[in-house]
């Protein structure tokens, strides 16, 4: 039998025997990784629908970061901005016909192909914010409609991940303060999206443009009011040197996304760890992106009203009671198309149920605030 103090000793001899061993298994393992990895680096040509110096494309690097980061360096992006390869439109045509690997964009952005694309991204308003209506994309339903429509109904070869639930986007910005409906009528107005629609059936006239063609617009008489998505991008075009009255509050886009899509035979050729940190990624940044917007949109906000003389106003109830009417008349049109009408008959539901819960349960914030800044807000 042996003793005890033997059995200890030979197994401690065999203990340190394996972790030489294992040492040396790591000592290799250090030295080969980095190689592997230089190895196996995937560069993906990303092109954005924003200028190189708007937020969004702050936004759009914030996605990019993370990605890098969590890949260990095997994925790198060549991120340029718009017009680098193609139009702030044409990204999704471009992803899907391998021109380039990947987009950051919006959804609004190509609803000229199929209306049903601006229900993911510039729907009705159906009780939910953005914040809600990104949860109900995240479901399991959300992912196959969009699927559905990218893939099956248009035959487009992308996939696509969503990030950043926008805050709601002002009316816009005027010539003078909008006090009703009536004061909107024949208006040249720039919006994208199903907005378009929700706007001309308030008697608007509405051209589609991308950011970086607004303020010339407007200098030329294009358009004369417009509006594109918050503060911080508005004041970078330069909007307060052409107008003043700046509305916050609307129907028209309240509940806005980026769209993150690569070409689904790119994507589908990358190694599956490296396809989750394209997907997950885009989670990330929004977290990330949600924390920028309501810092620097917050900040501009107060530059534009301290700094540039503009006069922000609260958009009367009146014109967004109109805009819902321009919805429910838009809808009634549209959801003559069965995949749009699934669509929709898919948010709604969701929002009975989720908006009621919210509403519901949430604090309000409003009382709070008006306790302890009084005076601050202005009532429409």
């Amino acid at each position: 039998m042996t003793s005890n103090v033997e059995t200890k000793s030979v197994n401690r001899r065999r203990f340190l025997k394996g972790s030489a061993v294992a040492a040396g298994t790591a000592a290799v393992g250090t030295v080969a990784m980095p190689n592997v990895s230089r190895a196996e680096t995937v560069t993906l040509k990303m092109q954005s629908s924003w200028g190189a110096s708007d937020i969004f494309q702050d936004m759009a690097k914030q996605y990019v970061e993370r990605c890098e980061k969590m890949s260990g360096g095997r994925l790198k992006f060549d991120l340029l901005p718009a017009g680098a390869v193609v139009k702030a439109f044409q990204v999704q045509d471009a992803c899907s016909d391998g021109i380039i690997d990947c987009a950051h964009t919006v959804t609004a952005y190509w609803y000229g192909k199929n209306k049903a694309a601006s229900l993911f991204g510039t729907g009705p308003v159906l009780g939910c914010d953005a914040t809600q209506m990104l949860a109900w994309i995240q479901t399991q339903e959300g992912r196959d409609l969009y699927k559905e429509l990218t893939q099956k109904i248009l035959g487009l070869d992308v996939v696509g991940f969503f990030a950043m639930p926008m805050p709601t986007q002002p009316l816009g910005w005027f010539k003078k303060e909008i006090k009703s409906a009536d004061d909107l009528q024949g208006l040249k107005y720039r919006t994208v999206g199903l907005a378009t629609d929700i706007m001309q059936g308030m008697g608007l006239k509405v051209t589609q443009l991308p950011g970086g063609e607004i303020v010339p617009a407007l200098e030329r008489g294009v358009i004369e009011a417009f509006e594109f998505n918050n503060p911080t991008s508005d004041r970078q075009f330069g909007a307060q040197n052409v107008s003043k009255d700046y509305h916050l509050g609307s129907y028209h886009q309240a509940a806005e996304f980026f769209e993150i899509i690569f070409s689904k035979k790119k994507f589908e050729s990358l190694p599956a760890e490296i396809q989750a940190i394209c997907e997950y990624g885009a989670e990330a940044a929004s977290t990330a992106n949600y924390g920028l917007a309501l810092d620097r949109y917050s900040k501009d906000l107060q530059g534009l009203m301290k700094e540039e003389g503009v006069k922000v106003h609260r958009t009367p109830t009146s014109v967004m009671q109109a805009q819902l009417g321009a919805w429910d008349k838009v809808l009634e049109t549209l959801e003559k198309d069965a995949f749009f009408k699934k669509v929709v008959d898919s948010q709604r539901a969701w929002a009975e149920r989720v908006a009621f819960y919210y509403l519901t349960n949430a604090a309000d914030y409003e009382l709070a605030f008006n306790h302890y800044y009084p005076g601050k807000l202005k009532k429409a």
